[in-house]
């Protein structure tokens, strides 16, 4: 099979583009990229395809980027390719910005074809990375570090920027792309900046790989190889880990939850796939975090880990565990409303209904006989009229508040009592306490009346107040 029949089988089998499909193919001057022209021109000129030519001079090599560019370009005429270029100034571009020179390159190459994309009316852009850059990727993220994404290397499609970017080439070797080069009398230029051990990737080239292929000379295609089978089993547990968010994540606005028990009810590799999906979900930055960052955020859901916790993981998300809840939380998010200011809502005799406190909603009724209705729940609660100053008053907790607890002797801390009930701590500045005028603490909701006005059988006038959390 030749590499034009190649590219075509790798196409159809990995679904890389469809009849008709209008691609700009990103070509530097160097034997692959200028390969992948070739071929791809040739599907052009059948019909199969609407092919677009985009050229990035960086600026660094200045007279070898000159002859890059004139060489794609008249190529471009020559195939009857449209073509699209731009000189860019990147040395002081790096020197503006303090950014790393190969990150600095990388986003603004990405920038312009994305803008050529745009202008061209394509849905793909066709990148020429190859086996051996495959090969050369996996090593370096393997001596780095790297987990079964990393070993999965450069996929042959990725969605971004409402394009698609596609590599055809991925199983092609580089031997085999420079003879289909000579073969069919394809220009191309030689990269001077490639033979500088400078950078990491040339090193690996020019003498990790050579020094490890003579343990084994395979030792590319096993890498590449490697990629293929950590790439499959890497999008298969992408899927399972998808499945498993919309199972037992919650989601809220700048938050999402997950109960320890569930978490931990799963395999450790789901566990830990789905802590670096939500976290990617809260920010992009953290798309970089260590494995040990991870394995901190995983354990803290354990079964004897503490019971309230908290870490910083980057990029402005918080990790919080608060008993059975994991949550993780936007920065700004925890601090919005959160740490809430103090807030109060009066309650005259006449009140019947309040709204809005806080997520919680109260209905006031007065009934004539405490027989006619009784609490259902610690929800609801009674109280004698005639033993309550007016107004009452809804707030949340203040330093030093305490409640005269109905069955025992003395008084307790409210924040004790939200200790003992396992109330989240986020939850706890916010939570919602009914006080009379005299400043008696009567009812904490769903948690504690006191012993403050109390109703018997011969109660008469009777508040019955429900409590309800939206």
């Amino acid at each position: 099979m030749n590499l034009q029949q190649e590219l075509e089988r790798a196409a159809a089998e990995r679904q890389l583009w469809s009849e008709g499909d209008r691609i700009v193919a990103a070509v530097s001057g160097g034997p692959d990229s200028m390969a992948l022209l070739h071929m791809l021109s040739s599907l052009m000129k059948v019909g199969k395809l609407s092919v677009s030519v985009a050229h990035v001079n960086h600026g660094f090599r200045v007279e070898e980027s000159k002859r890059e560019l004139a060489v794609v370009r008249d190529y471009a005429a020559q195939l009857g390719v449209p073509f699209e270029a731009i000189t860019l100034d990147m040395p002081a571009y790096i020197e503006e910005t303090r950014m790393n020179g190969q990150a600095a390159s990388r986003e603004r190459r990405y920038a312009f074809l994305y803008e050529a994309a745009s202008r061209f009316g394509a849905t793909r852009i066709a990148l020429a990375h190859h086996a051996d850059d495959q090969a050369e990727t996996v090593l370096m993220r393997l001596l780095r570090g790297t987990g079964l994404t990393g070993l999965a290397g450069m996929v042959s499609k990725r969605r971004e920027k409402n394009v698609e970017l596609i590599r055809p080439m991925l199983r092609m070797n580089k031997s085999d792309i420079v003879r289909y080069c000579d073969e069919h009398d394809i220009p191309y230029c030689m990269d001077s900046s490639n033979d500088k051990r400078t950078y990491f990737r040339n090193q690996i080239r020019l003498d990790i790989l050579p020094y490890l292929t003579q343990f084994n000379p395979q030792l590319p295609q096993s890498l590449q190889r490697l990629a293929d089978v950590a790439g499959a089993e890497d999008e298969w547990i992408e899927q399972q880990t998808a499945s498993l968010f919309s199972q037992i994540v919650t989601v809220s606005e700048g938050e999402y939850a997950v109960s320890c028990a569930d978490l931990r009810g799963f395999h450790v590799a789901l566990q830990r796939r789905l802590i670096k999906l939500i976290l990617r979900y809260l920010s992009t930055g953290t798309e970089n975090i260590s494995f040990e960052q991870v394995e901190t955020m995983r354990l803290a859901a354990a079964e004897h880990a503490p019971s309230t916790w908290r870490m910083d993981a980057g990029a402005g998300v918080r990790c919080v565990r608060e008993y059975d809840s994991l949550r993780f939380v936007q920065a700004s998010q925890q601090s919005h409303g959160r740490a809430a200011d103090e807030y109060s809502f009066e309650v005259n005799e006449t009140a019947s209904d309040i709204d809005s406190v806080s997520g919680w909603s109260f209905q006031f009724d007065r009934i004539r006989s405490i027989d006619s209705r009784k609490p259902a729940s610690r929800y609801e609660a009674c109280f004698d009229l005639a033993q309550l100053a007016y107004p009452l008053t809804l707030r949340n907790r203040r330093p030093g508040d305490r409640i005269q607890v109905l069955g025992l002797n003395g008084s307790k801390k409210v924040q004790d009592m939200f200790v003992d009930e396992k109330l989240a701590p986020s939850e706890r500045q916010l939570y919602p306490l009914l006080f009379d005028a005299a400043g008696r603490l009567l009812w904490i909701p769903g948690i504690r009346r006191s012993a403050h006005a109390l109703t018997v059988r011969d109660t008469q006038d009777v508040l019955f107040i429900r409590a309800t959390r939206s």
